[in-house]
């Protein structure tokens, strides 16, 4: 018989879960070895049960993986059903197809037993600082070039850990140390949850998590259907380019169908993908565009299997949003991060009050490796990886948010840290006047910064980088921001190319600011005048009556 919950203990349940992966969150933050997780909060925990539904995840998880690590905890079942998995066991794997879309994030999951019995899974995704291959840029062809590819495996059987694995691992990394670290610190999270789990299913009595789930997935699903239910019907499309490969831009396009209290999301006549690793995998495709319609439609709605429900998904297979293998992925995000916006088109036909303008995203970063002295005379590899935000789009309630990642969640890594991890010297880091879009509610602005090598070997640098030729756009009347700037050695360059550095040379990144909302002519002549004071808006004429 199923068992029922009042609201106040099921109240109860609920804080507890999210209290114990927002632990495991602060665990993996306090042990890892990387600045992607310890400064980035480029990773996520999860909970999910015996099947793989999600049930709940840390509060500073990322929307990519929030979508992506329980369909990865249900690949895992594949490979090993129920009776193949012991108590003890970790299971890994990077695959780009059955992950999230590039080989550094690398996903772990653990099964948690009670009385012999199967009851859920701990899971944690988190961005390595290096997986081999090729610097991560867009250049690469296939995904042989990318690092190293773990399956679906067990990198620690019923207690004990594959050494092979492990060597392998830290033969084909620049960052042995930091990799592995960093994976060690994924399996503190997953022992952490699955203690914290055992806890509070004997202290309440729980046999599984069959009965909590269906309640928890169940009122969700519920009020997601309810949320969609308020739409109107219909068929609404939205079309964007992208930079792409700078000479060929890239299209998508979306058809969003609002039927009763169910979405579906079509992305037919979206370009092919290309032989370069700007592809997006279907399975960040379908996390991207799921938290592109619960932001329009639910925000505050817990993050787990039942939201997902009422939502489907295609996207033709060979198209840039579902690539085929082997097609690269390891720059996903430059299409992926695009992803919500094309819904906000639809979604912003019916409900225009809830979408903002275009961001200055997809976020840019900045890839480095080199060699440097380990202090015995020897030359050490290492790698970096450093992300800067643009400005986020304008809305009805106010203008963009300045330098703030969006749709990831990913933190920018302090200058102090930068400098410390890498020979480089940064000459300043600053806001860029008159980046934001003008609008009534003006675009947030973007940042600028100089950086110098201070290597004595060379440096190999390669860029994520967007909006340099179609940027962030307005919309309801107001403007576009500036695009984002790439120099080296002051000469604009291809961001989609890998370059060297010597000592001496300097990378200038200028990223995109967000586009205004509104009419300019209506902005409030006080914040106007706080802009120009401030320094964030320069040229009044911009939002002067015509």
């Amino acid at each position: 018989m199923a068992r029922a919950f009042d609201p106040i203990e099921l109240e109860l349940l609920w804080r507890r879960l999210i209290s114990m992966v927002d632990e495991a969150a602060a665990a993996m933050v306090r042990t890892s070895f990387s600045t992607l997780v310890r400064e980035s909060y480029d990773f996520s925990c999860v909970i999910t049960d015996a099947t793989g539904q999600s049930l709940v995840q840390a509060s500073e998880s990322i929307p990519s993986f929030i979508g992506t690590l329980p369909e990865t905890v249900k690949h895992f079942l594949r490979f090993f059903p129920p009776e193949q998995l012991a108590p003890g066991d970790v299971l890994i794997t990077n695959d780009i197809w059955l992950g999230t879309g590039h080989l550094p994030d690398i996903t772990l999951a653990k099964p948690i037993f009670r009385d012999g019995r199967l009851v859920a899974f701990s899971a944690t995704t988190a961005h390595a600082p290096d997986i081999g291959g090729k610097i991560r840029s867009p250049e690469p062809r296939e995904v042989f070039e990318e690092g190293l590819q773990i399956p679906p495996m067990k990198m620690i059987a019923a207690g004990k850990t594959d050494e092979t694995l492990v060597t392998i691992i830290r033969k084909n990394v620049r960052t042995p140390d930091q990799t592995m670290g960093d994976l060690w610190a994924q399996v503190v999270a997953l022992d952490l949850m699955e203690d914290r789990l055992r806890v509070l299913m004997e202290s309440y009595g729980l046999p599984d998590l069959t009965d909590l789930a269906r309640e928890i997935q169940g009122r969700c699903e519920a009020a997601m259907r309810a949320a969609i239910r308020a739409l109107p019907d219909g068929t609404y499309h939205s079309e964007l380019k992208t930079d792409g490969l700078m000479a060929t831009p890239i299209t998508l396009k979306l058809a969003l169908t609002i039927r009763g209290d169910e979405i579906e999301m079509d992305f037919a006549g979206t370009d092919g993908q290309v032989d370069r690793a700007i592809n997006c995998a279907l399975c960040y495709t379908n996390a991207m565009a799921m938290y592109g319609v619960k932001v329009c439609t639910s925000p505050n709605l817990p993050n787990n299997e039942g939201a997902w429900r009422p939502i489907t998904l295609k996207a033709p297979e060979g198209s840039i949003v579902n690539p085929q293998f082997p097609a690269p992925g390891g720059s996903r995000m430059l299409i992926g991060h695009y992803v919500p916006m094309l819904v906000f088109g639809c979604l912003g036909q019916v409900v225009p009050e809830r979408v903002m303008a275009a961001c200055g995203s997809p976020m840019w970063g900045m890839n480095q490796s080199g060699v440097r002295d380990d202090g015995r005379g020897r030359g050490k590899p290492y790698a970096n990886m450093f992300f800067y935000n643009g400005g986020m789009g304008g809305n009805t309630r106010g203008d963009g948010i300045t330098c703030l990642s969006w749709p990831s969640n990913v933190s920018s890594t302090s200058i102090e840290i930068s400098e410390h991890i890498a020979l480089l010297r940064f000459h300043h880091k600053r806001l860029r006047p008159d980046s934001g879009g003008a609008g009534r509610h003006r675009g947030g602005l973007g940042q600028e910064i100089l950086i110098e090598s201070r290597s004595d070997t060379p440096i190999a640098v390669s860029f994520l980088a967007e909006r340099t030729i179609f940027p962030a756009f307005g919309i309801e009347g107001g403007k576009d921001g500036a695009p984002g700037e790439l120099r080296i050695n002051g000469e604009k360059t291809d961001p989609k190319k890998q370059y060297v550095l010597r000592k001496g040379d300097t990378v200038s990144l200028g990223t995109p600011g967000g586009g205004g909302h509104g009419d300019p002519k209506l902005r409030d002549p006080a914040a106007l005048a706080t802009d120009m004071a401030h320094g964030y808006v320069t040229q009044a004429a911009r939002y002067a009556a015509d």
